[in-house]
């Protein structure tokens, strides 16, 4: 991937589309989506970045995600869409992690047309403060939903999960309300990006507070990434049962899910790192849990990372999680004042409609 241009590698993606999923019977086209649909054309695409792109199917229920494909000299990430999921431009407008997809053009498939109506509709409407705030709230429900799902019973790493996943979506709601990327693994480089531009720093370091990275060290961060590490060649090995983020925890992905991590730390953005660390080890153990249970070697790392992050016990999630519950009337607060500052989004404006 080294030296490749994103238009070009948006290209190959599309060349992907055409040979690998355009002759399937519920094919309805596809685009791009992730940061490659954000970059700009001429930049060169990190060896540490893969091309996301959503394959749009008629089935009620999309497929499983395909993930990372090697094609070209270019890791393509591939999900399936349902046609249902896209339903109309008023809820594409409203959804934190599908319009800005739409935001520009990025259809590479369209053999009904129907994508080209979407995204004109999405890309009308995408910065009007009604929609952004739309996407805000979205954003925050994913954080309370998804913290009423810790669940004490559930296996240490799932119950980390559950509250790392919607901590790290403070930052969506703050990147929604700037019209940014909502990005997952470069969600904290992303937001501080944004915070910086707006000279709230102080909300970035409370960001990482409520992760619990603020006081890491680049040497303590460059051990547990060290630790992750062997963690993920132990799994990347050892999986043969499917769940849904598979495709992170194999040697295709290695080069985002561990280069990327290596690649932060060696910037000095090192507590941006964590985030995806912390969400790839304990992917990780529940691949090494059901797979190769007699490996146990990578629970004292983990139970490391933990408690550097606080968390290190049920008790100390349900607190972090409440903690986090806490922030959000100051989130929303933090939301509104940048959408207010952010001269691109405009009022007013006639629904898009489907």
């Amino acid at each position: 991937m080294r030296g490749t241009r994103v238009r070009d590698a948006r290209a190959a993606a599309a060349r992907w589309v055409a040979r690998e999923a355009a002759s399937a019977a519920n094919f309805a086209g596809a685009y791009l989506t992730g940061s490659a649909a954000w970059a700009d054309p001429d930049a060169v695409l990190p060896p540490t970045s893969d091309v996301d792109v959503a394959v749009v199917v008629t089935d009620p229920a999309p497929p499983p995600k395909l993930g990372k494909v090697p094609w070209e000299g270019v890791l393509v990430e591939v999900t399936y869409v349902s046609w249902d999921g896209l339903a109309s431009a008023d809820d594409v407008l409203a959804s934190c992690h599908l319009a800005g997809a739409f935001r520009t053009d990025t259809v590479i498939a369209d053999p009904t047309g129907r994508l080209a109506r979407l995204q004109a509709a999405v890309a009308a409407g995408f910065a009007e403060r009604r929609w952004v705030r739309l996407r805000c709230e979205d954003a925050e429900r994913r954080i309370t939903g998804g913290l009423a799902a810790l669940d004490p019973r559930r296996p240490f790493h799932d119950q980390v999960t559950a509250w790392l996943f919607p901590a790290g979506v403070t930052t969506h709601v703050l990147l929604a309300a700037g019209l940014r990327n909502p990005t997952v693994r470069l969600r904290y480089p992303a937001v501080r990006e944004l915070l910086r531009a707006y000279r709230r720093t102080d909300v970035y370091e409370e960001l990482l507070g409520l992760l619990g990275c603020a006081h890491l060290t680049r040497e303590r961060v460059t051990a547990h990434l060290a630790a992750m590490t062997r963690a993920f060649d132990a799994a990347a090995a050892a999986a043969r049962t499917p769940f849904p983020f598979s495709a992170d925890v194999t040697e295709a992905a290695r080069p985002v899910a561990v280069d990327g991590g290596a690649d932060l730390v060696a910037r000095g953005l090192h507590r941006e790192a964590v985030f995806w660390i912390a969400a790839t080890y304990a992917r990780c153990l529940k691949i090494l849990a059901a797979d190769a249970p007699g490996e146990t070697s990578h629970l004292a790392g983990f139970a490391d990372l933990a408690s550097d992050l606080g968390a290190g016990s049920p008790d100390d999630l349900r607190h972090r999680a409440s903690e986090v519950t806490a922030y959000l009337p100051r989130l929303r607060a933090v939301a509104e004042e940048i959408m207010d500052a952010n001269p691109e989004i405009r009022d007013g404006g006639s629904a898009p409609g489907g």
